[in-house]
């Protein structure tokens, strides 16, 4: 499963790059906001960073807006994906942009069917939203669940990229159901790397070690 980090934070980008487990980045207009950035300004040094996809959302309501919007993100960098709402205008602005050869991430997906519409369309990625669908006490990887086994009936090349992830759980579940994509907020992929037991482990080594009276340095 590649990891998307859900952020506009620079420095939380170039810290998770340095690792080599960011497989790309995406934004919107609140995290943009959250920046206090130029859309533009930010979104480029983003792109310098990440040889993946890059996704910048549009903002307009209405298809011809959208792919206006979408062909101006599309000059910051070769890497941007544009990212359209999940509404029929959005649609028909994916079946644009994907024509003219773009990456387009169809964003705010919440049923099956609209995750077919959105392959049907051509959607680079289709971007499911897990915690908003567990905030109405449904189960979000349900939805993950449903879009994966149609996408496999048929053989769409759309990756189901997980979004609106809030856990680790989210993060391991979505990767269990075979999620293409996750994108989750930079302190969701760290906590990954936290367990208590591992912390305990940790201590009680360093406790026997400080008995041995070594150094290795």
């Amino acid at each position: 499963m590649k990891f998307f980090v859900d952020t506009a934070d620079i420095d939380a980008i170039r810290d998770l790059s340095e690792l080599g487990i960011v497989d790309g980045v995406t934004t919107n207009p609140s995290l943009i906001m959250k920046s206090g950035r130029d859309i533009k300004e930010v979104t480029k040094e983003i792109c310098d960073l990440v040889d993946g996809p890059v996704s910048a959302e549009t903002i307009a309501l209405d298809a011809e807006g959208m792919v206006a919007e979408g062909r101006e993100l599309a000059k910051i960098a070769d890497n941007i994906t544009i990212k359209v709402p999940l509404t029929w205008e959005g649609l028909k602005a994916c079946k644009t942009l994907t024509g003219e050869g773009r990456m387009v991430n169809v964003t705010l997906c919440f049923s099956a069917n609209q995750a077919l519409l959105a392959a049907k369309a051509g959607a680079t990625f289709i971007s499911p939203f897990i915690g908003r669908l567990d905030d109405l006490n449904l189960d979000g990887m349900d939805l993950i669940a449903e879009i994966r086994q149609i996408y496999d009936n048929y053989g769409f090349e759309t990756e189901i990229l997980a979004a609106s992830i809030r856990s680790v759980n989210h993060m391991k579940q979505a990767a269990l159901i075979g999620a293409d994509v996750a994108t989750a907020p930079p302190g969701v992929i760290k906590s990954m790397a936290s367990h208590v037991m591992t912390d305990k482990g940790l201590e009680g080594f360093l406790k026997d070690w400080e008995k041995t009276g070594q150094k290795i340095l």
